[in-house]
């Protein structure tokens, strides 16, 4: 039995065309890009500028300087919520977030609220959105930063980055936008989104790993840079250049953005697909986020009365997650669907699905059917252990069931906010 990758959100295969693209600059042109005294250094740095401005245009930067490599989104995020702290601590020391972020934001606001920065939390609606009234209110003078995701890496929710973005620029506070599972999926146009910075990371969409970069927009405040020594990245973020690296997240988020709307319309119909298949087998099964604008290829599904660790290994010939890919192997209760309100048990039995580029039909409703019988074969286990009292949520049971929204064209960043 072949295995079917359900786990796009975690990381991406390699495109073979990206390969191709980094394999000379493993070989032919090694050399460091700031030996720039000698030719073979030149067409180093040459590379690299060519793919800082690639990327640059294919996010609508305004200049290919607003782009800074680091090794992902993870060093991104870092690099801008701790230097810019660390840059404007003397003007204010209030920051605010959301509770649904990735570790990778969460992190270093936890280690700055323990340096004495006040972090303000926001919480979410059911679906996992923010209230842009509520950010409004939080609002103070001594606000430096507000650091918002475009979309979570579990239920695939798209935050309201338009309206966030009008609320900061009115303040000019500084908005920083974990977009780690944006970019490469919808689009993104980074001249009327409004942020001020924005981290991505290249194996998200089809590019390398440990390769990543941070939008900084002309005119903001540049953080102290977390690495210092040969200040490479215009002194912001220093170490020899990974030019390998950056010219494979070039032709990687050039492929992405010539198809972006396409394969964004392809892969919402396979998930609709997937879900409405799911809910006719399996209508206890809840959606998480259904009713939120969401990632055209995320589907976060909560299973009643069975755990969701034993129903991933169970599942043969899936390859997919019970949340996020980026935490430790522990058994802790997702973060972001406590935060949605989903109970503990609840979430606790919670699997992600996330298609990709190779993922088809087949691919879907096979998912599907192996998802659903492994639910009422774990279900029927459980009640013949408790001598066989009739689950109430199972079909025909009378228990309460939901349905989805579902959705056309996958919303854009940058653009009206999709409702």
């Amino acid at each position: 039995m072949q295995e079917i990758y359900l786990d796009y959100n975690a990381t991406t295969p390699i495109d073979p065309e990206v390969l191709e693209a980094m394999l000379p600059f493993f070989t032919a042109v090694f050399a460091n890009p700031s030996s720039r005294r000698h030719q073979h250094g030149r067409e180093a740095f040459q590379a690299l500028e060519r793919a800082r401005r690639e990327i640059a245009e294919r996010l609508q930067a305004r200049s290919a300087t607003e782009i800074i490599f680091t090794a992902g989104a993870t060093e991104a995020n870092n690099f801008l919520i701790k230097g810019l702290a660390r840059k404007l601590g003397d003007r204010g020391r209030h920051i605010i977030s959301q509770a649904t972020e990735h570790p990778a934001v969460l992190a270093p606001l936890k280690s700055l609220s323990q340096d004495g920065f006040e972090v303000e939390l926001l919480g979410v609606d059911r679906d996992g959105r923010v209230d842009p009234d509520e950010l409004r209110q939080a609002l103070r003078p001594d606000t430096i930063l507000v650091a918002v995701m475009a979309a979570n890496n579990e239920t695939g929710v798209l935050q309201p980055i338009g309206e966030i973005a009008a609320l900061t620029g009115e303040k000019s506070i500084h908005f920083h936008c974990d977009a780690a599972q944006a970019v490469g999926k919808i689009p993104v146009d980074l001249r009327s989104l409004g942020v001020n910075s924005l981290a991505l990371s290249a194996h998200k969409f089809y590019g390398p790993k440990g390769m990543g970069a941070l939008y900084l927009r002309r005119g903001s405040t540049a953080p102290h840079p977390l690495l210092e020594g040969g200040g490479q990245e215009y002194g912001l973020r220093s170490g020899t250049s990974n030019v390998a690296g950056a010219v494979g997240m070039a032709r990687a988020i050039r492929l992405a953005s010539e198809k972006v709307e396409e394969e964004g319309l392809r892969l919402t119909a396979l998930r609709d697909h997937f879900e409405q298949k799911i809910l006719e087998e399996c209508p206890q099964i809840r959606i998480n986020g259904a009713e939120a604008p969401r990632l055209p290829n995320t589907s976060s599904l909560s299973v009643p009365d069975v755990d969701g660790q034993a129903l991933v290994a169970s599942i043969k010939g899936l390859a997919l997650s019970t949340g996020s890919a980026c935490s430790s192997a522990g058994r802790e209760i997702s973060h972001v669907l406590r935060a949605m309100g989903v109970s503990s048990d609840l979430a606790s039995s919670t699997l992600r699905i996330s298609f990709g580029k190779n993922s088809d039909s087949a691919d879907a409703l096979t998912a599907a059917d192996r998802i659903c019988s492994e639910v009422k074969r774990l279900k029927s286990n459980r009640r013949r252990r408790k001598g066989g009292t009739r689950d109430p949520e199972a079909p025909g049971s009378g228990g309460s069931t939901n349905t989805v929204g579902l959705r056309g064209a996958p919303a854009a960043i940058g653009a009206p906010d999709a409702h």
